[in-house]
């Protein structure tokens, strides 16, 4: 506290010597201009002295309010304790507005997360809903197949009989045309009578114009007539 005391004395009295010596010589610069106003004789300077003297005037005014300066009152002391508080209030400044960043940055960071949140829901309920469709649409094929077995023939057969419904929908089963698809169905149904089907008609093939003749004398007889026709030795056993 002396050092502060004797620092601020040595300034005060620095600026009074340097506001003394300034009185001086605006004092002195006065006096030469009145002087030279009483000789007639010399060289008129009254312009010149004047300028100085406006000049000394100016700075002694320049000095007085130096000295009078807030910041050349303080002492070193107090200079420095503001110049502390500055730097505080400046970091305190620093740290509400890096707390304020920080907030920001956890908000965008909390509505972000939020926003991901959403988007995994939403995402999942749409996997969820594409699994649920699915099954649907399985389901819905399973049932679809067995209605159909179920109700295919019911259904066929109340159609009308010149449709050939039923026996289009078994030779398409059995990927055949109809032909062919019933004779497969007759040889299942029954081998034997089916074998004897295919016999008769080897026959027929066999004795074609014997059998027209025969038809012609049973048409003008007008009743059965007796026709010889030949039989092969492998006819015997129906194969």
């Amino acid at each position: 506290m002396a050092a502060d005391g004797e620092d601020e004395d040595e300034a005060a009295r620095a600026f009074e010597d340097l506001r003394g010596e300034v009185t001086l010589l605006r004092r002195a610069v006065e006096r030469l201009t009145a002087e030279r106003a009483g000789d007639t004789g010399a060289p008129d300077y009254s312009e010149t002295l004047g300028v100085i003297a406006a000049n000394i005037t100016a700075t002694a005014q320049r000095v007085d309010a130096l000295g009078e300066s807030p910041a050349l009152v303080l002492t070193p002391h107090e200079l420095n304790r503001q110049i502390v508080e500055v730097g505080i209030a400046g970091r305190s400044e620093d740290r509400r507005a890096i707390a304020a960043a920080r907030q920001v940055i956890e908000d965008v960071a909390a509505k972000l997360g939020r926003q991901l949140n959403s988007h995994v829901v939403a995402e999942d309920q749409r996997r969820r809903l594409r699994q649920v469709g699915l099954t649907a649409i399985a389901a819905g094929v399973v049932a679809g197949m067995v209605l159909w077995a179920v109700l295919a023939g019911p259904i066929a057969r109340l159609m009308p009989a010149s449709w050939l419904l039923p026996e289009r929908m078994a030779a398409r089963s059995l990927r055949m045309p109809m032909w062919e698809g019933g004779q497969r169905l007759m040889q299942a149904g029954d081998a034997q009578a089916f074998a004897g089907v295919l016999a008769g008609n080897r026959l027929a093939v066999a004795n074609r114009e014997t059998l027209a003749v025969c038809r012609k004398q049973a048409t003008r007889a007008k009743k059965a007539v007796r026709c010889a026709i030949e039989v092969s030795a492998g006819e015997r056993d129906g194969r």
